[in-house]
């Protein structure tokens, strides 16, 4: 598990909701763009989710519930079980998750420009780690519930 979150980043995290409350949708719309250009991980998502908006807008309020919820992460314990196990019905792997944190700050910072610093983005890289490792370890848990014991084998 990773180190908690430093209070300066979750005060970061908690002041960008309003942001993220107005902007969510085209950041992740953004940040798909950007995710997209590879083929590979272009694969694994639902395109036609896609196409309707309805992804950029789940992903969007996910990360708009997280900013909210950064120093209660209890809130968001249902939500995290539903990713993860979304995310291994799609064979979403630890590999992956570079490339949606190389997507995502800076779709964040296209969005919302000058309004985002450095700061801003260190500590929205801080949060996205943190539940990604939140996320892969469950995953890891589910993907192991899905293999056979080898024992019995």
């Amino acid at each position: 598990m990773s180190k908690p979150l430093s209070a300066e980043t979750i005060a970061i995290v908690k002041s960008t909701a309003p942001a993220l409350q107005q902007h969510g949708v085209a950041i992740t719309t953004r940040m798909y763009e950007r995710l997209f250009v590879d083929p590979a991980i272009k694969g694994l998502f639902d395109q036609a989710a896609q196409v309707s908006g309805e992804q950029p807008k789940r992903l969007a309020g996910a990360i708009i519930a997280f900013a909210k919820n950064v120093d209660n992460l209890g809130a968001l314990t249902s939500a995290v079980e539903r990713m993860a196990t979304r995310h291994v019905e799609t064979s979403i792997k630890p590999e992956h998750y570079p490339a949606v944190a190389n997507a995502l700050l800076p779709a964040i910072k296209d969005v919302l420009g000058d309004a985002v610093d450095e700061r801003v983005l260190g500590a929205w890289g801080e949060a996205y780690w943190f539940l990604a490792d939140v996320l892969i370890n469950r995953e890891a848990q589910l993907y192991a519930a899905e293999l056979p014991d080898l024992e019995t084998i």
